[in-house]
């Protein structure tokens, strides 16, 4: 067990130093975007299945509350937490509509959307992301592996390019924790 648990931590921190050597520019202009967006008085508006659900909510959860600064909450939605909206979307529609059909009800142009994804591949979120650039939102993609389909319709890709669900996972809430720390600090500091 003692040597799984090296090559788990080896491969974490693999991970995380390829995203700040390849990612570190991406991480600043999603921090850029996400001020503009609230600058402007736009919404974030953030998606996912699974795990990466439960990372929108976190993601959510840091935006409207405060990561570590006080300041006035700022207007975040987790597409994934209204159980009465996804059943009905999802009874009614089909699951691959769920985030389609709350992106056509709640957004605009002012609006940052952001689909979770660790294989790059989830339907609902690609379905939602391409709504979402008609609508003319601006798109990004927190996403795995080789960036899958849901790349090709983001306006910015955040890939962490690790096949491990886990490690990908683990990269994903490493740069939301990063994001939320440096919109506090540019929006409020």
């Amino acid at each position: 067990m003692i040597t799984e648990i090296a090559t788990q931590l080896a491969t974490h921190r693999e991970v995380i130093n390829s995203i700040e050597k390849k990612m570190s520019p991406q991480i600043v202009e999603l921090v850029s975007l996400l001020a503009n967006t609230f600058n402007r008085r736009g919404k974030l508006l953030v998606m996912g299945n699974g795990g990466s659900a439960a990372d929108a909510q976190h993601f959510v959860a840091e935006i409207v509350s405060r990561f570590k600064m006080e300041r006035r909450g700022l207007p975040a939605i987790a597409l994934s937490t209204d159980t009465s909206i996804l059943t009905a979307i999802g009874n009614d529609y089909g699951f691959d509509k769920v985030f389609r059909r709350q992106i056509e009800a709640l957004a605009t142009p002012l609006d940052l959307v952001i689909g979770i994804s660790t294989s790059g591949n989830s339907q609902n979120v690609q379905q939602a992301l391409m709504l979402a650039r008609e609508i003319g939102t601006y798109t990004v993609g927190l996403l795995g592996k080789d960036g899958g389909t849901i790349k090709d319709f983001c306006d910015l890709a955040l890939i962490v390019s690790s096949d491990d669900t886990p490690r990908v996972q683990e990269g994903h809430i490493t740069i939301i924790h990063i994001v939320c720390d440096l919109l506090e600090k540019t929006m409020f500091a």
